[in-house]
């Protein structure tokens, strides 16, 4: 497992980017539950973020693409909204500890 960052580095309801032995990742924390995908929009292929370690939409509540406005629920990555409705980001399995916050990849 590869470590992102310590807990309080993703305060719950925000987001943030990683890039970790070269993929790009992107972690939310929500409900204080971490949710950890490759930064990579399903329709075209390109990073998520508005600016850096932005990308959630205004309400905070969903992941946004910046490129195309396509929106994806945090708990799973489905895309709910946009030209990739159905398809869902790729997911990575992650764990917290007293540390801090862990990716396999």
């Amino acid at each position: 497992m590869k470590f992102l960052c310590t807990g309080a580095e993703l305060p719950d309801g925000g987001s943030r980017g990683f890039d970790i032995d070269g993929r790009k990742l992107l972690a939310v924390r929500r409900a204080g539950q971490v949710y950890v995908y490759l930064n990579r929009c399903p329709h075209r292929g390109v990073p998520l973020e508005w600016r850096p370690d932005e990308f959630l939409d205004p309400s905070a509540s969903l992941i946004q693409c910046a490129t195309h406005g396509a929106l994806f629920l945090i708990e799973n990555g489905e895309c709910v909204a946009g030209p990739c409705a159905g398809q869902f980001l790729a997911a990575l399995d992650s764990r917290e500890d007293e540390q801090g916050i862990w990716v396999e990849l």
